[in-house]
C-alpha cells in the first residue's frame, strides 16, 4: 500500500481478489471423529439398509410360497352366521370400532379422527422432540407416549381376539377356514390308507310336479334353501333334498312356526307373502316327502 508518490516508496500488496479456481475435489472427511456419525449415509449407509431389507423380503416371499394362506368358503351374503375378522395387526382398530364412543354416531371419530391423531402425532413426533438427549428416561413425554400406545394397542388387540374366541365357543362356530381345511384332509382318504371316498350323491327331488312345489317357490324357504333345495352347507343352511328321512311332516311343520338353530319362524312371514294355512300346511307335506329313498 502507497502513501505517497516517491518513486522509490515500498509498495505493499494486502490483499488479492482474484478467485481461484478449484483444481481439485475435497478430500473425504473422515467421519470417525464424530460420534455416532461414522459413514456417509448416501450411499453408503443407505446400501446397506437396503440390502438388510432385500434379505427380508426374500424371506418372507419364501415363507408365503412354502406355506399357503388359509382361505375359507366363497363370500357368501346370505351366511348370517359368519364372524368377520380383520388380520391380527388390525384386531386394535376393530375393537375400538365396537365401542359406543367410536361407532354408530361416532363412527367419524372412531375411523378417522382418532386414527389421524395417532398417526398424525408419529409423523410430528421428530419436528416436536427435537432434544439432543437420546436417552428414553431422560425424554419423559415422548416415551410415555409411547408406551401409553403400546399398552393400549395390546390390550385391544387381547381383547378382540378374546371376544372373538368366546363368540365361536358361545355359537358352536368352526371358523370357515378351520373347516375347509378339516375338510380337505378328510377328503385325501379314510385312515385305513386306502381309497378315497367319493362323496354321496344328492338326493333327487321327490314330486317335483306337485303343486306344493310351487308354493315353495314362493315361499321364504326359497331365500335360503335354493330352488334345487341344495341350500348352502358350508353357511350352516342344511339342503333340504332327504330333509323327509329326518323330519316328518308335523316337525317340519313345526320347525316353520317356531324356528330351528340359527332359523327364526317363518310362519308369519309366509302369511305375509300372500300364503294361506292350508298351503304351507301342503308346502309342509311336501318337504316330508323329500326323501333320499
Amino acid at each position: 500500500m502507497a502513501h505517497g508518490h516517491k518513486p522509490d516508496e515500498k509498495i505493499v500488496y494486502v490483499g488479492d481478489t482474484r478467485v481461484r479456481a478449484k483444481t481439485s475435489r475435497l478430500p473425504q472427511p473422515d467421519f470417525s471423529a464424530y460420534p455416532g456419525k461414522s459413514e456417509v449415509f448416501i450411499p453408503n449407509f443407505l446400501l446397506k439398509e437396503w440390502m438388510v431389507a432385500v434379505v427380508c423380503l426374500v424371506g418372507i416371499l419364501v415363507l408365503v410360497m412354502s406355506e399357503a394362506a388359509p382361505l375359507g368358503y366363497p363370500a357368501d351374503p346370505t351366511n348370517t352366521a359368519f364372524i368377520p375378522m380383520p388380520d391380527w395387526y388390525f384386531l386394535f382398530m376393530y375393537q375400538l370400532l365396537k365401542y359406543p364412543y367410536a361407532s354408530d354416531k361416532f363412527v367419524v371419530f372412531g375411523t378417522v379422527i382418532v386414527p389421524g391423531i395417532l398417526f398424525g402425532g408419529l409423523m410430528l413426533a421428530p419436528f416436536l422432540d427435537t432434544g439432543k438427549e437420546r436417552r428414553f428416561y431422560k425424554r419423559p413425554i415422548t416415551t410415555a407416549l409411547m408406551l401409553l400406545s403400546l399398552v393400549a394397542i395390546t390390550y385391544l388387540t387381547v381383547v378382540s381376539w378374546s371376544h372373538y374366541q368366546h363368540e365361536l365357543k358361545e355359537k358352536n362356530i368352526i371358523p370357515e377356514h378351520i373347516k375347509r381345511e378339516q375338510e380337505m384332509h378328510a377328503g385325501k382318504g379314510d385312515s385305513g390308507g386306502g381309497a378315497a371316498k367319493k362323496p354321496a350323491a344328492a338326493a333327487a327331488i321327490v314330486a317335483a310336479d306337485d303343486p306344493a312345489a310351487e308354493i315353495y317357490k314362493k315361499s321364504t324357504c326359497l331365500q335360503c334353501h335354493g330352488g334345487e333345495l341344495k341350500g348352502m352347507p358350508s353357511s350352516g343352511i342344511p339342503a333340504l333334498r332327504g330333509v323327509g328321512d329326518k323330519h316328518s311332516k308335523d316337525e317340519i311343520m313345526g320347525i316353520i312356526k317356531k324356528g330351528q338353530g340359527n332359523m327364526g319362524a317363518q310362519y308369519d312371514a309366509n302369511i305375509a307373502k300372500g300364503l294361506t294355512d292350508a298351503d304351507i300346511n301342503k308346502l309342509a307335506e311336501w318337504l316330508g316327502k323329500q326323501k333320499a329313498q
